[in-house]
């Protein structure tokens, strides 16, 4: 079952987060993180599962705020804290790719001068050393000829090797905690199953703690221990993802399992009954 509050890397408890007039758009979620765990966060377009993880990373659109409950990451409450610190926890200790990955890079500049920059100013890195990370990165990204890869620009990049840089550049400080918002929406079946692989390598090789979100319940079972399912703001069900597919008790999530049952969550779900 979910983790309790002193095992969580990341705890949120009660929170509500509301619209400039007032409607709340999130009311009272829970849900705790432990460390070294993938948790999924599913749910249909408005029913709050991306405004969740924009209030813990600190990045609510204008006129949109927390209007109750608590965020703590360990024992920070980061709901307390001032902008500036916010921002600087956001590249070290939490990161997040999101979807549409060539909207977050220079398409002026080079993949691998871009990585390397960022090594520079989260790692503190001299610029040799730098370049040298930034190809090291791409390499451990599973993009094939790195070198070549940190020369091209983004528009030379398919979306996948696009994600994959993002993935890079979020993962540079070494951070405990990765949100991937929708991350692999936008791309087609076998590389969206390539990169989620890719997700599910850096949770065991550098111990990443993982908060996946998506609306397609096929993506959240390939990754995610837990699943919390998502609709009006509210979760409506939570609990080990295994046993939430098998056994699923509320209306709305045996009709998510319904309608993803043709894009080949069955064959998923066999896969993680066989672990």
């Amino acid at each position: 079952m979910p983790a309790s509050p002193d095992q969580a890397l990341l705890s949120v408890r009660g929170l509500r987060v509301s619209v400039a007039d007032g409607t709340e758009v999130v009311r009272g979620v829970d849900l705790d993180v432990p460390r070294g765990s993938a948790a999924g966060l599913v749910g249909g377009s408005g029913s709050g599962k991306t405004l969740t993880c924009r209030a813990v990373l600190g990045l609510l659109p204008a006129g949109v705020a927390v209007t109750g409950g608590g965020i703590s990451l360990r024992d920070v409450e980061l709901t307390a804290l001032p902008a500036a610190e916010r921002a600087r926890l956001r590249g070290t200790e939490l990161a997040a790719v999101f979807q549409d990955p060539a909207s977050y890079l220079n398409p002026s500049i080079t993949v691998g001068a871009q990585l390397a920059e960022v090594l520079r100013v989260k790692a503190g890195l001299a610029r040799r050393a730098a370049r040298e990370g930034a190809v090291e990165l791409l390499h451990a990204m599973g993009l094939r000829r790195p070198e070549h890869v940190s020369t091209q620009y983004p528009f030379e990049l398919s979306g996948g090797m696009l994600q994959r840089v993002l993935i890079a550049m979020a993962i540079t400080a070494g951070p405990d905690l990765l949100i991937a918002d929708e991350a692999t929406t936008a791309l087609d079946v076998t590389v969206q199953a390539e990169v989620l692989e890719l997700l599910s390598d850096l949770r065991r090789d550098r111990g990443l703690t993982l908060l996946v979100v998506s609306h397609d319940l096929a993506v959240i079972a390939q990754v995610c221990d837990t699943v919390h399912v998502f609709r009006d703001g509210v979760v409506v069900e939570a609990g080990p993802t295994r046993q939430v597919l098998r056994a699923p008790r509320h209306p709305y999530t045996r009709e998510l399992i319904a309608n993803h049952e043709r894009f080949g969550i069955d064959r998923v779900r066999e896969q993680r009954s066989r672990r």
